[in-house]
């Protein structure tokens, strides 16, 4: 995903420094050409040879180094980057980038950098709380800094708090977010839901299906990632809560369909990728249940939830673009093709449950793209790429 990008990866003097090591490696599994420029503390934590044999390119430390090419070093690595990362930050780097001061490699090196930067700050807890480096911080987001907070636990002075450096995968998601696509929907607001709900049956059972919410969460972060402001409404899954986004935590049909109805008129575009569990105690039966606690009859009647999709349809905004989803297991098109009509939405992403590598529990998917013009069958991809093209399709129909 980063194929093609050139992330100078800045390294200071703490003991954070072995997760940068990771960090790298995941960088350039994702294709990206990573170049790092390590502080002289840095060196004493961890060793330039293993960046280097981690990204297959020379470190730099020093800013007279008489073995580099006849170029001006700094510039020429400045000019490559397409985003800065500074992980672990030091409170000591910090306070230089905030003020421009440029007194070794790593700062010559970004105080000439035109592009994104994000920095990891890593320290001790009141270090970090200190007012000083607080204010250094607010000074780097005003020019236009990412700070990405430090987790808490556990320090490696024995203290407990705020400061450790976030995890490499955490840091590999912003670098994602910042690179892995031009920002073709800033400017968009963007809905999805995901994953599945669950109606009460009594207090310790329910109903619910087999959905794992990764299509809608990947659908999430392809919109964030390419600069559109996304509300996630989630039901109850074990994922990761993705960041730059909104998330709505739900558990119920009634619980989605408020989230959702309550958000829409400000919405540009809507995608419903969650597999509601339709069904719910009727009114009767829900009467029943309260009196007879564990012991309902779970052949009491059911009635139908509220239709998300088809309340969308008759209460969309001017311009409003709505995708929904269709899992079938046959006469996947001509069913699919009905409920676009019946519920008057623009676009609708089926699947054939019974096809290998689509529907619930799997990384990949297998779309076919149903619109009142056709239908387009992608071919098998993975659920990110898949993400990504439903969106090249809704942005082309917009």
């Amino acid at each position: 995903m980063l194929k093609g990008k050139t992330v100078l990866l800045g390294v200071t003097g703490g003991i954070a420094c072995y997760k940068s090591a990771n960090l790298a490696s995941a960088l350039v599994k994702q294709g990206a050409n990573v170049q790092v420029v390590m502080t002289r503390n840095a060196t004493e934590f961890i060793g330039p040879h293993t960046f280097e044999s981690l990204t297959g390119n020379r470190v730099s430390v020093d800013t007279f180094d008489r073995n580099y090419q006849f170029q001006v070093e700094h510039i020429a690595l400045a000019d490559q980057a397409d985003l800065v990362l500074v992980a672990p930050a030091t409170a000591n780097v910090l306070a230089k980038l905030a003020h421009g001061l440029a007194d070794d490699m790593l700062t010559t090196t970004i105080l000439a950098c035109n592009c994104p930067k994000i920095a990891a700050p890593a320290m001790n807890t009141k270090m970090y709380e200190n007012p000083v480096t607080q204010d250094n911080l607010d000074i780097l987001r005003k020019y236009g800094w990412e700070i990405v907070e430090p987790a808490s636990g556990r320090l490696a002075c024995g203290a407990v708090g705020k400061g450790k450096m976030p995890e490499p995968e955490d840091l590999l998601e912003c670098v994602l977010h910042a690179l892995s696509h031009e920002k073709d929907m800033t400017g968009l607001k963007v809905l999805v839901t995901a994953g599945p709900t669950r109606e009460a049956l009594d207090p310790v059972r329910y109903l619910t299906n087999h959905s794992t919410g990764k299509m809608g969460y990947a659908i999430a972060k392809a919109a964030a990632a390419r600069g559109a402001e996304v509300t996630l409404v989630s039901g109850p899954v074990n994922l990761k809560k993705p960041p730059y986004m909104e998330v709505v935590d739900i558990v119920s049909a009634q619980d989605m369909f408020e989230a959702v109805t309550s958000r829409a008129p400000t919405q540009d575009i809507i995608i419903k990728a969650a597999a509601v569990a339709d069904y719910r105690p009727a009114s009767v039966a829900e009467d029943k249940i309260k009196k007879s606690g564990n012991d309902a009859d779970l052949s009491l009647p059911l009635s139908r939830t509220s239709d998300i999709l088809a309340w969308l349809g008759e209460h969309r905004s001017p311009g409003q673009f709505l995708c929904g989803f269709s899992m079938e297991t046959r006469d996947m098109v001509e069913n699919s093709k009905q409920k676009l009509e019946k519920k008057h939405i623009d676009l609708i992403a089926a699947n054939n449950l019974k096809q290998e590598g689509a529907g619930f529990g799997v990384d990949t998917n297998l779309l076919t793209l149903i619109s009142p013009d056709g239908a387009k069958e992608l071919p098998l991809m993975s659920k990110e790429e898949a993400a990504h093209a439903l969106l090249d399709e809704i942005m082309g129909r917009r």
